[in-house]
């Protein structure tokens, strides 16, 4: 337990001190692999836990986005109080997109959720809320100012740095939400539905009312995650939000690993820094090398990388 604590410690102070020894640029991308790896835990709540395949997620983070863009745009808003609006917003869509699902499963739901996702960015061009949306132009925002000023080696306090500690402390509280919800007694019966639905319906849980809040749960903590890149990148447009990030979220679950909470942090880092090298390996065919990366991985690691480190983790203990 010592040694566990002081590991814990350790790389808490190596995380707070990352962002003054990196560029801007790359606290930024650090801020978007944060700003990931919620939306992938949410999805993850879903799938991984609930075993509820959705494709639409991508729609429920470009929803929240804009709720966070426009309360900021529109009625001033600051950025930190878009969050909790954002949150409940994408609540509500996520339980209206419950109902259908508790009549379709499978690939069908993957559909019915694609769907959403190729909806939401038309839907948002639409001219009859251009005023509020600014319509394909989308909406720019500013990024918000750090409360004090603070100097570490050599560097200041840049307002990328600032979102990182800011992102960082929602991180925490959505994981250990997360984390206490799916040991409840709700997150009992989620899991529960995925594994034996019959058999939790005899128990007496509700499959309906328990389907229905995981969906809009699994909302929610995409919405967050939808506003607070939002608040990162400062812009918001109907094309930043294609239906291949519904596809970049299914991945990153899959790569951290289904039903981990953890995993979430791995997925994440994939979908955020892999285009980037792949890029860097092949100008002229990135996407080829980006899918041989990841056939690689799960070859490799066909549980997600916590279900790797789990195996290791048994034959240590072997």
């Amino acid at each position: 337990m010592k040694i566990r604590t002081l590991t814990l410690i350790i790389v808490a102070l190596a995380v707070l001190v990352l962002p003054w020894l990196l560029t801007n640029f790359r606290v930024f991308q650090l801020n978007l692999m944060i700003v990931y790896a919620i939306a992938v835990l949410g999805l993850n709540l879903l799938t991984g836990y609930g075993g509820q395949i959705s494709l639409g997620h991508g729609a429920f983070y470009a929803i929240g986005a804009y709720t966070a863009a426009v309360l900021m745009d529109q009625a001033s808003f600051s950025a930190y109080a878009t969050i909790p609006f954002a949150a409940v917003v994408c609540f509500a869509a996520g339980v209206l997109m419950g109902f259908p699902a508790l009549r379709l499963g499978g690939h069908y739901l993957a559909l019915a959720t694609f769907a959403l996702a190729m909806a939401v960015p038309q839907l948002l061009k639409y001219k009859g809320i251009e005023a509020y949306t600014g319509g394909v132009q989308g909406i720019v925002l500013s990024k918000p100012e750090p409360l004090f000023e603070l100097e570490f080696l050599g560097q200041r306090l840049s307002e990328d740095r600032w979102m990182f500690y800011f992102l960082l402390i929602v991180a925490v509280v959505m994981f250990w939400l997360a984390k206490n919800l799916i040991n409840s007694r709700m997150g009992r019966a989620i899991v529960a539905i995925r594994d034996q639905p019959i058999a939790a319906s005899a128990l007496g849980v509700q499959l309906a009312t328990v389907k229905t809040l995981t969906f809009g749960i699994s909302a929610a903590y995409t919405g967050v995650a939808g506003a607070l890149g939002a608040i990162a990148v400062a812009y918001v447009a109907p094309d930043s939000f294609h239906s291949f990030l519904s596809i970049s979220f299914l991945v990153g679950a899959v790569v951290g690993g289904l039903g981990s909470i953890p995993g979430a942090l791995f997925g994440a880092a994939f979908i955020q820094f892999i285009p980037n090298i792949a890029d860097e390996i092949s100008k002229s065919a990135p996407w080829a090398v980006y899918g041989a990366i990841l056939i690689a991985l799960i070859y490799v690691a066909p549980g997600g990388v916590m279900g790797m480190l789990n195996k290791l983790k048994k034959g240590d203990a072997k």
